[in-house]
């Protein structure tokens, strides 16, 4: 039998039989089933990488890249930060001090941290501050709020906004508030509702005198570090017994594994869509097999071999199949264009980290859902191909 033979086949077998419409319908549905399949995916991964970017973004600024802080209880000194300049001059260090506060303006309280750093150093390690800090000054007493906290209590630049803060006598037996007003100077966004809200910067002497801190003493370090992973490990072996030091995604380490087993789950979950329209596939070409089994004894009869068979049913299901595919591909990179290019769907921001949706599309996922839409194509209609070659000559020409 001539090599011609198999894709000639494939294309007469693909033309629409008006004797025989539900055979093309199956196929036509097999078709938009993985074209559907595939867009979903290529579109709910984008989405998922790009929310799981940004929040690393947004969380890196936040939480800092590397912070250094007493393993136990006490302080970290200045001479530490002096040696630490020195041995990592590539690295930028912002010491700090915090403590637990209630903001309260009015009948309405919030509560959070207030941090007190040398805006100058702090600039270095903290892009959101960076930006906040553009044409404004924070002097003593002066305070840099969150977007979500000025909406929340409505305030103006210049404003007063009393700061409650509460700390454990050495006995720990008696707490004792300390009140404090702080007048408005700035405002940061960092995208991140949560900490906007939360999150307060003073200067360090304005913590200092408030709690009576000495001046060379800090409750931590922060480092900013474009490698992060890698100069922890550096920093470790430097640091003494006392002190510590941890990465901003010791803190975020639940937070991701989550987001990552729901990215995993919904391509799970979205595959069976691609699954599920294999079937038509198979059935589709089980029906065509039926249909076609004296055409096929006769082929076999003039010489056709059980090989050639399989391949033209084999190639009948791989075409409808990559055909779905690559439909589903233009589909889902033009919906991707779309929603990238056009407002069309708007988070809220004080829930999400940015208020348009997040597009990010590795070419691992890409390769992982065209591979694994492609497997289940070839394993679908090896079955219904295997059978077309298995017919039996005699008896299909004998009931013929």
């Amino acid at each position: 039998m001539k090599n011609s033979i198999v894709p000639y086949l494939v294309k007469r077998f693909l033309r629409f039989d008006k004797e025989q419409p539900f055979i093309f319908l199956s196929a036509l549905l097999a078709f938009l089933g993985i074209s559907l399949g595939v867009a979903v995916l290529l579109i709910a991964m984008a989405l998922m990488n790009g929310f799981d970017k940004e929040f690393k973004k947004k969380l890196t600024i936040m939480n800092y890249p590397l912070t250094v802080m007493p393993k136990f209880y006490g302080s970290v000194d200045e001479n530490l930060l002096i040696d630490l300049q020195i041995q990592f001059p590539h690295l930028a260090f912002s010491p700090y001090i915090q403590t637990a506060i209630m903001t309260r303006n009015g009948s309405k309280l919030e509560g959070g941290y207030i941090f007190g750093v040398n805006f100058e150093d702090e600039q270095k390690v903290n892009s959101v501050v960076h930006e906040a800090m553009k044409n404004v000054t924070v002097g003593k007493f002066d305070v840099l709020i969150g977007k979500s906290l000025k909406d929340e209590f409505d305030l103006v630049m210049g404003e007063k906004l009393m700061y409650l803060f509460t700390h454990l006598e050495p006995g720990g037996l008696a707490v004792t508030p300390k009140i404090k007003r702080f007048e408005v100077q700035g405002v940061f966004d960092s995208g991140l509702s949560a900490y906007d809200k939360a999150y307060s910067y003073t200067t360090l002497s304005s913590l200092q005198a408030i709690l009576g801190i000495p001046s060379n003493q800090y409750d931590g370090i922060h480092i900013f570090s474009p490698n992060p992973e890698k100069d922890i490990l550096l920093i470790k072996e430097f640091l003494p017994q006392t002190v510590s030091i941890k990465g901003w995604w010791e803190d975020n380490q639940n937070f991701f594994a989550a987001l990552e087993l729901e990215k995993t789950s919904l391509f799970i979950v979205l595959m069976l869509i691609i699954l599920i329209a294999s079937i038509n596939i198979i059935s589709s070409l089980l029906m065509t097999v039926m249909n076609r089994r004296g055409e096929i004894a006769l082929l076999l009869s003039l010489g056709a071999t059980n090989v050639e068979i399989k391949k033209v049913f084999l190639y009948l299901g791989i075409v409808i199949g990559i055909g779905g595919i690559f439909a589903g591909i233009v589909v889902g990179m033009s919906g991707l264009w779309v929603l990238g290019n056009f407002d069309i769907v708007s988070l809220p921001k004080d829930v999400y980290p940015t208020s348009t949706l997040p597009l990010d599309l590795s070419l691992q996922d890409f390769l992982l859902i065209v591979s694994g839409a492609f497997v289940i194509v070839v394993v679908s209609a090896y079955y219904p191909a295997k059978k077309a070659s298995e017919v039996d000559i005699l008896t299909v020409l004998r009931n013929e």
